[in-house]
């Protein structure tokens, strides 16, 4: 009898939110722009969350970052940005999600700017890099990111230019999701409950 009030005791204190082990994040548009001194993205936005089970899209909020300084290569042709710099995710609330900043870290080691020569001879830029931070919740997580951006036409990148989309991935051990549980997911949790207590009850009966 004490463990089966014990169970549910435990149960009534758990969390409603899921957690998992990596949240993805997609976002689109905004402003690239930079030099040597560095890269800064702002005016993206957020547009799907994609946990273990769901994804959530829509206008969710926003993503911004900046990176280190160059450190090899070009800005026209490719080369190598430095760690450092800033990259912020942020919800507006949106179907549960935190209305406030998600993630909030920085770039952990080098970033890889790629110049892509499609068939045609026009051209697009990929930003590759690692992230470490904190979640909404205080928890130091680790990530990474891919940023491709809009084809630039047979020219190259002269400073500034529009991102196609953005996919990061945010990982960490038991990491609690951005969104709250789906109304079926509350029925079953409760019908759990009830069922729980119903066997306490049974129980104390004897």
């Amino acid at each position: 009898m004490k463990r089966m009030f014990w169970l549910l005791l435990i149960t009534l204190a758990l969390p409603v939110g899921a957690f998992a082990n990596s949240i993805g994040f997609t976002n689109s548009t905004g402003t690239l722009s930079g030099s040597s001194a560095g890269l800064s993205l702002t005016g993206s936005t957020l547009i799907a969350i994609s946990g273990p089970s769901s994804t959530l899209t829509g206008d969710l909020g926003s993503v911004t970052f900046s990176t280190g300084m160059l450190t090899s290569g070009s800005l026209q042709m490719g080369g190598t940005f430095a760690a450092g710099g800033t990259f912020v995710i942020t919800g507006n609330g949106t179907g549960g999600i935190p209305n406030g900043v998600i993630f909030n870290g920085s770039f952990s080691g080098p970033l890889t700017w790629s110049l892509i020569t499609l068939a045609n001879g026009t051209h697009e830029y990929t930003l590759l890099g690692a992230l470490t931070g904190t979640w909404f919740t205080g928890q130091s997580v680790n990530g990474a990111t891919i940023q491709l951006t809009i084809n630039t036409g047979k020219g190259f990148f002269n400073g500034s230019t529009t991102i196609a989309s953005g996919d990061t991935d945010i990982s960490g051990s038991g990491l609690r999701t951005v969104t709250t549980p789906e109304p079926a997911s509350l029925t079953l949790f409760g019908t759990g409950l009830v069922a729980l207590a119903g066997m306490l009850r049974r129980q104390l009966k004897r």
